[in-house]
């Protein structure tokens, strides 16, 4: 029998009560009760049959240390600004199934209103006619639908025929559509990923699950797209005398994950089962991507499982506040620069004490001049990069002494250099003791 292991409630009680304000504590674990509050899918609403969907997660105990899952490939990142919690093998070339479906849906939601009439070509309805399971939406010759009802069909049902239907209305021939699928890929730095086909149906498309992680970043913040990979279910119009469709959410994580916001999917013999997952917990967001997974159930289990991860092993501190200064040796002189905006990072509950480290980037040999932009601080923590800032030279501070390249910050460190207290002290020996 199929469980879901969650952190037990007099422990969720207790941070939320004192722990939950000390530095380094997690958010507080949803409750058995939250992760069953929803009724697992069915097939079709209302009623329907017996569920072939998993009806409920096997996740370990939320702990700091990093989770072992089944994934060939996999990646845990803020949906937000990329960070990266948690990788396998993330930029490991994998076939990617109807993961493939995040792509095509970006590219559409750029070029297309959703309210568009879109009339369905030969090569859409041959494909809706062929006996592919349930991934089709039984597209007609000719028919009629909205540019928004072929993206519910998309990427809810991940309808193929669909994908077919909306390549063509945006690019006119499919082939035309795969060409702009890569040059986008291209453009927006989707390294190791090649695209053969809108649908995913083609096999020799490859991606990473990095790349993944990045193209859903972007398809995020398209409002639609966001509004529709949360759906559940949704009716799609039918041609006259045909019943209207409903197509029903594949990722299961809608109903078993709570805060689950999307996103799709996949799964081909070659690709084994693939899932984008993104969720929100206390106002941060993160995407989990898991890619070669040996069983629907298990590509499920280990996306919830990264995303405890992150929400339970991480806190978010601010890392740079904007106008702050640094000091940095650059060819024999010592300069100061100015932040130019603040950098908020996930930082590992257990290293929450320890102080980041600064480098200097500087993209060119060009003279430092006062007031302009001058490369970047990259803040290291760990061995662990948490981002970049943009640097403005705010003055030339004379020749450089030793150990002055790169020098420390001429501002006081905000988090790390402020002390728990004793109060917070023993409150974070108490969460370490039980958390691991």
């Amino acid at each position: 029998m199929r469980r879901a292991i969650l952190l037990p409630v007099a422990l969720v009680v207790l941070a939320s009560s004192g722990m939950a304000a000390v530095a380094g504590s997690p958010s507080p674990s949803p409750t058995p009760a939250s992760r069953s509050s929803i009724p697992p899918p069915t097939p079709v609403p209302p009623t329907g049959s017996p569920s072939p969907f998993p009806t409920a997660l096997a996740t370990p105990t939320p702990t700091l240390r990093r989770p072992r899952i089944h994934a060939v490939a996999a990646v845990l990142e803020d949906l937000g600004t990329g960070q990266v919690l948690y990788g396998l093998r993330p930029d490991a070339p994998r076939a990617i199934a109807s993961t493939t479906k995040i792509m095509t849906a970006y590219l559409v939601l750029q070029r297309e209103q959703p309210g568009r009439v879109v009339t369905v070509g030969p090569d859409a309805a041959s494909l809706g006619a062929e006996n592919v399971g349930l991934l089709k939406l039984g597209l007609g010759l000719g028919e009629k639908l909205s540019v928004r009802g072929l993206l519910y069909a998309l990427l809810l049902q991940s309808s193929n025929d669909g994908a077919v239907a909306l390549a063509d209305a945006v690019s006119g021939t499919t082939d035309r559509f795969v060409a702009l699928m890569n040059r986008t890929a291209r453009q927006i730095g989707l390294t190791r990923t090649r695209f053969y086909s809108p649908n995913g149906l083609d096999d020799r498309g490859y991606s990473t699950a990095r790349s993944l992680a990045g193209v859903t970043r972007l398809a995020e913040r398209i409002p639609e797209f966001a509004k529709i990979v949360r759906t559940r279910y949704r009716t799609i119009p039918a041609p006259a005398g045909r019943q209207p469709r409903t197509v029903q959410n594949r990722n299961v994580l809608l109903w078993l994950y709570p805060g689950a916001i999307g996103v799709k999917t996949g799964y081909t013999a070659k690709a084994g089962f693939c899932l984008v997952a993104a969720a929100s917990s206390g106002g941060q967001r993160l995407v989990a991507v898991v890619l070669g997974e040996p069983s629907d159930e298990s590509s499920f289990d280990d996306a919830a499982t990264l995303l405890d991860y992150g929400f339970h092993a991480f806190v978010r501190r601010q890392v740079v506040t904007a106008g702050q200064t640094f000091r940095f040796a650059v060819r024999g002189t010592t300069y100061a620069f100015e932040a130019a905006r603040s950098l908020r990072a996930w930082i590992l509950a257990s290293r929450t004490a320890r102080p980041p480290r600064y480098s200097l980037r500087i993209s060119s040999r060009r003279p430092l001049v006062r007031g302009r932009p001058a490369g970047s601080v990259r803040v290291r923590l760990g061995g662990t990069i948490l981002g970049t800032v943009p640097l403005v030279v705010t003055a030339r501070l004379g020749p450089a002494g030793r150990g002055t390249s790169p020098g420390p910050p001429l501002v006081p460190m905000p988090w790390w250099a402020r002390g728990l207290g004793s109060i917070g002290r023993v409150a974070s020996s108490l969460y370490h003791s039980v958390f691991g």
